[in-house]
């Protein structure tokens, strides 16, 4: 990794922290971007954040992957884990032009898994942030599950991004890895009530483990993000424990 430019968003604690810290220690140099002590500040939520975050990191001059783990989020679900999130990617593209191994990874979720509102990926992958949001923001329902399908809107877009032209054809592979719950500031809501733990648990399994540990994550975003990575691409890895292998099961390759 050495010699090796990264941004990585969501910096500031959780995935993105283990992921900007395995990094550095492997000898990568990390410009970290959150709303609080980072490289850079910028709020994904909002478009005038997303082209600050943009405008300063080419500031910075040529990088050579691009890690969009930021998604917790203090306001704004589905404008920040998914229209920040792709914003993130498509405006630092060209930035990763001139290196000789680019990467991008950005971070998705098992709960991409649950039931999604047709209504709400359509326009989102129109890129209609105002009648995305406005649909979420109408319906408590939506509401709650907007991160949910926030990561569902990015696990497609992911899937039919990467093999395009600008990225696949252009050298760069992009991927997402979906975690289960880990243990992060963000997930404390689920792991500090019991009850509530245990009802997560139990709808969606995690055979090897619960929860799972940000740095376990950060071991796959930083491979797929490395010179080594020479062949994946447009693929989302569910790094969750067993979770979505638990729920999907083989429906996709067993016969009939």
């Amino acid at each position: 990794m050495t010699g090796r430019r990264y941004v990585v968003t969501g910096s500031a604690s959780g995935i993105g922290a283990a992921t900007a810290k395995l990094l550095r220690d492997q000898g990568a140099t990390v410009l970290g971007c959150d709303l609080d002590d980072a490289d850079i500040i910028a709020d994904l939520s909002t478009p005038t954040g997303r082209r600050s975050l943009v405008d300063q990191v080419a500031r910075w001059g040529p990088i050579d992957a691009v890690l969009a783990v930021a998604g917790g989020g203090r306001t704004g679900l589905l404008e920040t884990n998914y229209f920040g999130t792709v914003a993130t990617l498509e405006g630092l593209r060209p930035l990763l032009a001139r290196s000789p191994a680019p990467r991008a990874v950005a971070v998705s979720s098992t709960s991409s898994l649950a039931p999604a509102d047709e209504r709400v990926l359509r326009a989102c992958a129109a890129g209609d942030e105002a009648t995305a949001t406005a649909l979420v923001g109408r319906d408590p329902e939506l509401q709650r599950s907007a991160y949910g399908l926030a990561k569902r809107a990015l696990n497609a877009w992911i899937r039919r991004t990467a093999p395009t032209p600008e990225w696949a054809g252009a050298g760069i592979p992009l991927n997402a890895v979906a975690p289960g719950v880990v243990d992060t500031p963000a997930a404390a809501w689920i792991l500090a009530d019991d009850e509530v733990r245990q009802a997560v648990e139990s709808a969606a399994p995690q055979p090897l483990g619960f929860p799972g540990r940000p740095e376990w994550i950060a071991h796959l975003i930083v491979w797929l993000a490395g010179p080594e990575n020479r062949f994946v691409t447009g693929q989302v890895i569910f790094a969750d424990g067993g979770a979505e292998a638990t729920l999907v099961g083989d429906r996709a390759w067993a016969a009939g």
